[in-house]
């Protein structure tokens, strides 16, 4: 099967790609359809640098064109398919002088086409992994719970021989104190002694198999000991450091729970079964008997074990959080925090009997310069079972805070390892005694490091070292990771990003997203996998020509997209990251008014921005961009209201909404009408003088063309395919007035409403806007627009004494403006 056909049997999201990366004329799909068997034959990658060759594939594709023209004359349905074929051998003839140019574009495809079916092939894994996963836990579940089952039964079996063994030795006890007894013969002693000799070797068989059940049976413990506490327990621990961050993660500890309480149980048993051999020792023994040779070491080797399950099974279950916060292990000085933590061996016995007492570890302490801080609230609690849902052996620690130690000097003094204080990580300790049928173990356990912040300006950069850390550091107790911090690969960073996604929007990035800000950090690559980041990249150099670093640009986006466009994002309706080229690459050749949404490259504080294709008379396209909405206008009027009652004055002052598709072809109203509000004039602070409808207008006149240069944003690289004709293509971006556009009163907001409308980072040229588009598709004109439109503006009332201007004098004035709705 040809590369070309496994395309054409791809689900719809991928075969859409395909289609749209042969939306241009660089490369008709015509020919790739057509030509597809002798096209992958051949080597197009020598052949862009290998002239020889390429001239000589350019003659064999011309002579193949020729050909397929001849097929399809004695073909009448194929009529058009043959002029269209004529007309790409006259376009194919400009790289007679430079036949690798043509060489290059058609490898380009071919590579394109392959990172396509490797998206495709990836997303079927991933579906599978999702249950292969699955698959694989529940495995190893299933083994855990087997091998469980396994020494419950052994240790049935051995409460039977026991009570065997307890019974042969009282059996031997008797006749031996009879034959003490008895008076009889020198013969019948002889026979009754050779009976008691025979008792007494099987009892002694019997005392030395019982000790190798024990022995194989710590053996097999030990096995278990190693899956549930080096394996399965080691992978919760990370899942739960993830999920610290994001990830979605099953940090359940029910089966945990389960199999602790299990084991610990069995360990205590075999306990009982070797004090009940010091019993039958003490009631008899014997020259060469096993039972105190063999017994110490076993009992050694139990209560190893049964020490290494039980501080094994204490845990933080929830790790520290502030109520407000934002996220795990951020915690604020004087700021209330919880911490939960569980005792994994579930016993009654034990309800409401051990404290556990809250510090704050001082291993970090004992580093210079890093600042000490004094736990108050609640400093013990109890283990209970009432704080569970599931009635394990819990402490929740609610009203807990840090309050820094003033040391001599005051302040934070200097430090030996040059990190900030958003760098300076601590642990929250919890420490108590284990007390049970004779074993005394003292528990202590520590919170994943935390980072300690003083006021709110300090967060953001809290929050990164706190997703450095648990994106790559496993071992909690390196508090000095900052000290040395290792780079990040592509792949640990980019799955991080998808985390944050995914818990501020319920979405996670997609493979084009994701590469978009590959080629953003690294330029563009045939590999991604071997690329890193550092620390210092990622949160304290800032990016080029920028003020601000990259996480804090993402933090923008992420906090935008949490408060704001959280159900937008969920559904898909935003792209997001596409670079500038890639925008025009895709709306170019869609239908008149398609849109896309993306982030803003150059707002700091996260900002979004919609651009839209608009046609001339003439049918050359041109792509248009708003200048980026922030928090501050979100705030304000929300995203699908702005798309929805957007307006662009065309010629004779009548306004139309240019924004009809979203890309790829989804009826503006279909994907944001579920979206659409209509506020009341006391919920909207714009409508307070008027009863008015917001509608964004900007005329002809404002709106300027520009010709895209050296892109200032981040995404630098045009990840167009190689064209010789790319460089008459203009952007027309609208730029706005520096009046108001708002007709409410005399007080209008005039810096929000200047914001709407702008160039994104880019400068504007003094080309006119094309005229009204002819392209343009009736339903996306159908607005309840009076056929008169300047003389009921004219005649529209103003109830604010302060307006001294008519409406018709504002809209000549202003490129930005608020029409009344018509009565």
């Amino acid at each position: 099967m040809t590369q070309w056909e496994r395309l054409q049997q791809l689900d719809t999201v991928y075969s859409q790609r395909a289609f749209d990366l042969y939306n241009g004329d660089e490369f008709p799909m015509d020919v790739r359809h057509y030509l597809a068997h002798w096209i992958e034959g051949q080597d197009w990658e020598r052949a862009s640098r290998d002239s020889s060759q390429a001239a000589f594939l350019f003659q064999v594709l011309l002579e193949n064109l020729d050909n397929q023209f001849s097929r399809f004359a004695h073909e009448r349905e194929s009529f058009l398919l043959q002029r269209n074929f004529r007309r790409y051998k006259q376009n194919f003839q400009k790289y007679q002088e430079e036949p690798y140019t043509l060489a290059t574009i058609i490898n380009w495809f071919l590579v394109k086409e392959k990172g396509i079916l490797n998206d495709a092939e990836l997303a079927q894994q991933v579906q599978m992994l999702q249950v292969q996963p699955a698959a694989m836990e529940l495995e190893s579940q299933r083994q855990v719970e087997n091998r469980l089952k396994d020494l419950k039964t052994k240790v049935e079996v051995m409460e039977h021989s026991v009570r065997c063994l307890e019974e042969q030795q009282d059996e031997f006890d008797f006749k031996y104190q009879t034959h003490l007894m008895d008076f009889c013969t020198e013969e019948e002693k002889k026979k009754q002694l050779e009976g008691l000799q025979k008792m007494l070797n099987t009892l002694d068989n019997c005392r030395r198999n019982f000790l190798s059940d024990i022995s194989a049976m710590l053996d097999a413990a030990d096995v278990l000991r190693s899956a549930i506490i080096d394996e399965e327990l080691v992978e919760w621990k990370r899942r739960q450091q993830k999920s610290c961050i994001g990830a979605p993660e099953n940090t359940s500890l029910e089966h945990l729970e389960k199999w602790f309480t299990q084991i610990i149980e069995c360990m205590f048993q075999l306990q009982m079964f070797l004090q009940k051999l010091d019993e039958l020792v003490g009631k008899m023994t014997y020259e060469n008997d096993p039972i105190p040779v063999r017994k110490p070491p076993l009992k050694s080797r139990l209560e190893t074990l049964l020490t290494q399950l039980i501080k094994s099974s204490f845990v933080v279950e929830n790790q520290p959080s502030m109520p407000q916060g934002r996220g795990l292990l951020l915690l604020r000085t004087n700021v209330q925090f919880s911490v939960k933590v569980r005792l994994l061996y579930k016993v009654p016995e034990l309800n409401h009997v051990m404290k556990v007492s809250v510090s704050v570890n001082n291993a970090t302490s004992q580093l210079k310069g890093f600042r000490k801080f004094n736990v108050l609230g609640t400093l013990s609690k109890a283990l209970n079972m009432a704080e569970s849902m599931n009635g394990g052996m819990v402490a929740d620690f609610r009203h807990l805070s840090l309050k820094d130690q003033k040391v001599g000097g005051g302040g934070k003094g200097i430090n030996d390892l040059s990190l900030s204080v958003t760098e300076e990580l601590h642990r929250i300790t919890f420490q108590t005694q284990f007390d049970y049928q004779g074993l005394s173990v003292p528990l202590e356990i520590s919170s994943l490091p935390v980072v300690v912040i003083s006021n709110s300006s300090q967060q953001q950069s809290a929050w990164a070292s706190v997703l450095w850390f648990n994106m790559l550091c496993p071992d909690p107790e390196n508090v000095k990771f900052f000290e040395s911090s290792p780079a990040a690969t592509w792949p640990q960073f980019g799955e991080m990003l998808n985390w944050q996604f995914l818990s501020c929007g319920k979405r996670g990035l997609d493979n084009d997203q994701l590469e978009t800000l590959a080629i953003k950090l690294f330029g563009k690559q045939q590999s991604y996998e071997n690329c890193t980041i550092s620390w210092t990249k990622f949160s304290k150099e800032n990016l080029p020509d920028t003020n601000f670093t990259l996480w804090v640009w993402l933090d923008g986006i992420l906090n935008l997209v949490k408060l704001y466009l959280s159900d937008l994002w969920s559904d898909g309706s935003i792209m997001g990251f596409v670079s500038k080229g890639k925008e025009r690459l895709l709306l170019k050749k869609k239908q008149n008014g398609t849109f896309l949404l993306r982030f803003s490259e150059s707002i700091k504080d996260g900002g979004i921005t919609f651009s839209w294709v608009q046609y001339a008379n003439d049918g050359s396209s041109s792509v248009q961009t708003v200048k980026p909405f922030t928090s501050t206008d979100l705030k304000q009027i929300a995203l699908p209201d702005i798309l929805c009652n957007f307006r662009i004055m065309e010629a004779e002052n009548i306004p139309v909404n240019p924004l009809c598709y979203l890309y790829p072809n989804t009826p503006k109203d279909q994907a944001f009408g579920k979206y659409y509000s209509e506020k009341t004039e006391e919920e909207n602070p714009y409508l307070k003088y008027l009863k008015t409808k917001l509608v964004f207008v900007t005329n002809e006149n404002g709106c300027s063309g520009i010709r895209e240069g050296p892109e200032s944003d981040l995404c630098t690289q045009d990840r167009d395919p190689p064209s010789s004709s790319d460089a008459g293509d203009d952007d027309v971006l609208l730029k706005g007035s520096e009046k108001s556009p708002m007709i409410s009163s005399s007080t209008t907001d005039a810096d929000f409403l200047n914001s709407i409308l702008d160039i994104d980072g880019e400068s504007s040229f003094p080309n006119t806007f094309p005229v009204t588009s002819p392209h343009i598709s009736p339903s996306c004109l159908q607005q309840n627009f009076p056929e008169s439109v300047e003389d009921d503006l004219g005649e529209a009332p103003s109830t604010d004494t302060d307006v001294n201007n008519t409406l018709q004098e504002i809209l000549n004035d202003i490129n930005l403006n608020l029409l009344h709705p018509w009565s």
